[in-house]
């Protein structure tokens, strides 16, 4: 009987706003390597702050293509002096921050096709962009263009009906569009249109790469449910757009095997396949092993909501996009600004800056707060769209203030009902075997996590997710590879440490949230409405 060969290694890249990462792992799902490359530190001839340049108008923001590509040389010389073995890599995905786009000049398929192994990257790819400085997910400069988009296709919530969202400014389409308006000559003479995910895969490939579903979705061009481009969006955004975009693929699609250049110049084996890249939510929704009815929510500056979704009901707020690991289902993204700088506000006005007291008053009050309900928003935010403090009593009155320890369960309560609300108007329906994953640094506290687990009838795990889109991607590596038997990215990663129950939903608090959420919504509404119509609401 031969002797069983030597163990394979998956890479999964992270291609993130400030910078380069790689994780490796082996056949056990163990990490046996990690690398990164830090844009500013580490390329600082480029000049960027916290991996972009801000433009003098504040709105308009970009990164260099050229710096993405010097830290991938770099990132893999680092690899080959650590004694990293690139021949026993069996496949690569990769994850890109979403929205960012990249322009490929006339010809450039035909360097990249030819890529001479004694050469940096960097330096054969150097005049191969018809843009130099790629439109990053922080650009905001295309409200012009979002507007004529919703247009074109009726309004916004038709828009979100095809594409999962309305019109934003950082979705391609729109940034496309701007390019095509302000510099048709550019446009013109752009070959092939990759998102950061594609354009990664297409360096590894030594070829371009096709966009997957799920980063697709981000566009504001691609048809979720028939999972093509939408003429209607496309013509609205560029003539000839189609072609420059290429057929979207699969996000499991193998999409080949690595270009020659990696086998001469690292040691790569001529056999290792390139899996279809994908953006780095999708790719931490695989990193965190989320299934149908899961729900991820990352407790941060922003808290961000990560869901699986059977049936998706696309709306004004939030974002559908096709799911990374399973062809017929999605993930719904809604991001929510007032997160853990209004809890440190609220803990420093009531608890004099301690944790431990804000946890204290937090459980010093019962589940439902006696009816009392609030809404905290510090900044204007997303969802909804309101700012300032507005406290009502259980009679839905209006009030001035709370007691303290009425305050703190007020905003924690109010922070995770708006989560579920917004999420259940998604199409997001809880299962029962549904599970909270936590994350952040509000998933430190038990008793804010018991009160996640209350209001959303399930239990809360925690979970490490510090490299979540690195890891997810060398996940769908392994998937990719057998993804055309059916086999499903659960079955593959069975094995992978699993995440740590931390809540579990109290006895009896289902029937004291369930009327508070009902509640919640219909004061949610009447503060939206004071506050587009403030002069109707001071006059009653």
């Amino acid at each position: 009987m031969a002797a069983p060969g030597p163990e394979a290694y998956y890479l999964g890249f992270d291609f993130s706003t400030q910078q380069l990462k790689v994780i490796a792992i082996d056949e056990q799902l163990r990490v046996i390597h990690e690398n990164h490359v830090n844009f500013d530190k580490e390329l600082p001839e480029f000049g960027t702050h916290g991996g972009v340049h801000i433009h003098k108008d504040r709105l308009t923001v970009t990164s260099p293509v050229l710096m993405w590509i010097k830290a991938l040389d770099m990132v893999l010389e680092k690899m080959k002096s650590s004694g990293f073995n690139f021949s026993r890599v069996k496949a690569l995905s990769g994850a890109g921050q979403q929205h960012g786009s990249v322009y490929w000049n006339d010809g450039a398929s035909l360097v990249l096709q030819n890529l001479p192994p004694d050469v940096p990257l960097h330096q054969a790819l150097k005049s191969c962009f018809s843009v130099n400085d790629s439109p990053v997910w922080m650009d905001s400069s295309t409200s012009a263009q979002c507007c004529a988009l919703e247009a074109a296709v009726g309004d916004a919530q038709k828009l979100a009906e095809i594409t999962g969202s309305r019109a934003y400014e950082r979705f391609t389409g729109n940034q496309i569009a701007k390019i095509y308006s302000q510099s048709p000559e550019v446009y013109a003479q752009t070959e092939r249109i990759s998102l950061v995910s594609s354009f990664a895969a297409s360096l590894f490939l030594g070829a371009y790469a096709r966009i997957d579903y799920s980063d697709g979705s981000g566009m504001n061009l691609l048809h979720i449910r028939e999972k093509v481009w939408s003429p209607v969006c496309l013509d609205a955004c560029a003539p000839g757009l189609e072609k420059k975009l290429g057929h979207p693929v699969p996000c499991s699609k193998i999409l080949g095997s690595v270009s020659p250049y990696y086998v001469k110049r690292y040691g790569f084996n001529p056999s290792c396949k390139v899996i279809a890249f994908t953006g780095d939510n999708p790719a931490s929704l695989a990193g965190m092993r989320l299934a149908e009815g899961d729900v991820a929510i990352s407790l941060g500056t922003s808290d961000t909501l990560f869901l699986w979704i059977r049936e998706p009901k696309p709306a004004l707020d939030g974002h559908i996009l096709c799911n990374p690991v399973e062809m017929n289902a999605y993930m719904a993204l809604l991001c929510f600004k007032n997160g853990s700088l209004m809890r440190e506000k609220i803990r420093d006005e009531v608890a004099s800056g301690s944790w431990e007291e804000f946890s204290k008053l937090l459980t010093s009050t019962p589940a439902g707060n006696n009816g009392n309900i609030g809404f905290y928003y510090d900044v204007m935010e997303i969802i909804p769209e309101v700012v300032g403090i507005h406290r009502f009593d259980s009679q839905n009155d209006s009030v001035p203030s709370f007691a303290k320890e009425v305050e703190v369960r007020a905003l924690i309560e109010g922070q995770f009902m708006v989560k579920r609300l917004h999420a259940e108007k998604l199409g997001y329906k809880i299962l029962p075997t549904t599970k909270i994953l936590a994350t952040g640094g509000a998933s430190y506290n038990k008793e804010i996590l018991q009160i996640l687990s209350d209001v959303f009838s399930a239990p809360v795990y925690t979970i490490d997710t510090a490299n979540s889109a690195c890891l997810g991607s060398a996940y769908r590596a392994i998937h990719g590879l057998v993804a055309e038997t059916n086999a499903s990215l659960a079955d593959v990663v069975k094995s992978a440490p699993g995440p740590r129950l931390v809540a579990k939903q109290a006895a009896g608090v289902a029937q004291v949230y369930q009327p508070l959420l009902k509640r919640y919504m219909a004061l949610e509404q009447q503060v939206l409405d004071e506050a587009k119509n403030p002069t109707a609401a001071s006059s009653e």
